[in-house]
């Protein structure tokens, strides 16, 4: 929205590429008969476009509401299938659902505006409205993100530990490292303790040396109380009855206490809608931070992006519109609880939203953050010539920062489609 017309052709081939790559993602899965890969896929895709047109509806209602002449609101590019008059506005759905756009007359100093227009195009407003249209559509971004994140909380629920075996780990890891990455390299396999004391999965873990456990919490600080080499009693629930058995604990390098080697069952807990509030209040507080954090690593990440290593890379912190959803796609194929899946894509694609939310106000042209710099700009030096009794000097001249416009439009499509090509060849994989 709101760039010359030769950026909105750019951003209009962008996306019909990044359509063309999740088609060609989705025939290769089914052709491998992953349908539920191919289902993760039409979700974030679907995720995709509501988030868009969100972000277009956030200028478009902004821009009514203040009076500015709205020509158009399309969802989709390309050709016109379908479309209706509702006053001086076309609305209307086009041929590629690659998102959607709303035309405001008279974005930029270069736009042509019939004289009889020209009171109600955005350039004429005052510089707050202006302002306020332009960050709409990543305010619009933030509100999804945060709705989405509330439903996890209380629609969900959070995972939560318990004092449940759901697995008995087969193996004394050879670290601490080892232990949290789930690894038995160099351990020996099948001689953790609670394989050899037979501990069971679903068992009920109620007391470990004399001391009653009532969830995980408690558990592991019974566990790290105990020395590592020391056998202690340890009573499960089983099939109704308890039992009590005789474990002899491992070390582990760095592991506070001693090692027993279980798995623990979760269970989701729904919060109240305060609890669900406040979860969602600080999920967005640390997205944010993580999101200003990756698009600070992008340089650095370059060089690592083909790298054997990537996931240890600052690269392996980024992903292309691809590799999300084929994350997601793997997420929705995973064998894991339907709480887990739905957790993880609503948090994916809220994640998502805040990333791209900040990203776009970034003060560069085309991006909406670079025209809102622009108006900044603009008041600041108006603010200046009155403060020297001189008239305002208007509207920058945006024909003048076409060139650096192109400039970074270029720069971002091209680390697009290297992201895109890494994330195709090499990659990242996360354990679900």
């Amino acid at each position: 929205m709101g760039q010359s017309s030769r950026s909105v052709a750019n951003l209009r081939r962008a996306r019909i590429w990044l359509f063309l790559a999740a088609l060609a993602v989705i025939f290769f899965a089914l052709a491998q008969q992953r349908l539920a890969f191919v289902l993760g896929i039409v979700i974030f895709v679907f995720a995709l476009l509501i988030s868009v047109m969100l972000h277009e509806l956030g200028h478009f209602l902004t821009a009514k509401k203040f009076g500015m002449r709205v020509t158009q609101f399309f969802v989709g590019f390309g050709t016109t299938l379908w479309s209706t008059f509702r006053g001086e506005t076309e609305y209307g759905v086009k041929a590629l659902p690659l998102g959607g756009f709303v035309k405001i007359t008279g974005m930029t100093s270069m736009d042509e505006v019939d004289v009889a227009d020209e009171p109600r195009s955005f350039r004429n407003q005052p510089g707050w409205e202006r302002m306020i249209v332009l960050a709409a559509g990543s305010f619009m971004h933030f509100v999804l993100a945060l709705f989405l994140l509330f439903v996890l909380a209380a629609g969900v629920g959070q995972a939560e530990s318990t004092n449940v075996v759901s697995g008995v780990i087969g193996c004394v890891p050879a670290s601490n490292l080892d232990l949290l990455n789930d690894s038995c390299t160099g351990a020996s396999p099948g001689r953790s303790p609670a394989e050899i004391a037979g501990v069971k999965p679903n068992d009920k873990i109620i007391a470990v040396a004399g001391l009653p456990v009532r969830n995980w919490s408690q558990l592991e600080s019974a566990l790290q109380a105990q020395k590592a080499g020391r056998t202690v009693p340890i009573v499960v629930e089983r099939n109704g009855r308890d039992v009590t058995l005789s474990v002899t604990l491992a070390y582990v390098p760095n592991h506070k206490g001693g090692f027993l080697g279980i798995d623990s069952a979760e269970v989701y807990q729904r919060s109240s809608v305060l609890g669900a509030l406040a979860y969602a209040g600080d999920g967005f507080a640390d997205t944010i931070t993580s999101s200003a954090s990756a698009i600070a690593k992008l340089p650095a990440a370059i060089p690592d992006l083909f790298a054997k290593d990537r996931a240890s890379t600052p690269a392996g912190d980024i992903s292309s519109v691809y590799g999300v959803g084929e994350v997601t796609g793997d997420v929705v194929e995973a064998a894991l609880p339907w709480q887990a899946k739905v957790s993880v894509v609503l948090f994916l694609i809220a994640s998502l939203n805040i990333f791209v939310g900040v990203f776009n106000l970034l003060p560069l042209l085309p991006l909406d953050g670079g025209h809102l710099a622009v108006v900044i700009f603009e008041r600041i030096r108006a603010w200046f010539a009155r403060l020297r009794g001189r008239p305002d000097p208007g509207l920058v001249d945006i024909q003048r920062l076409v060139p650096a416009s192109l400039l970074v439009f270029a720069v971002l499509v091209g680390f697009g489609t290297l992201l895109l090509a890494a994330d195709i060849i090499n990659p990242v994989h996360i354990q679900v």
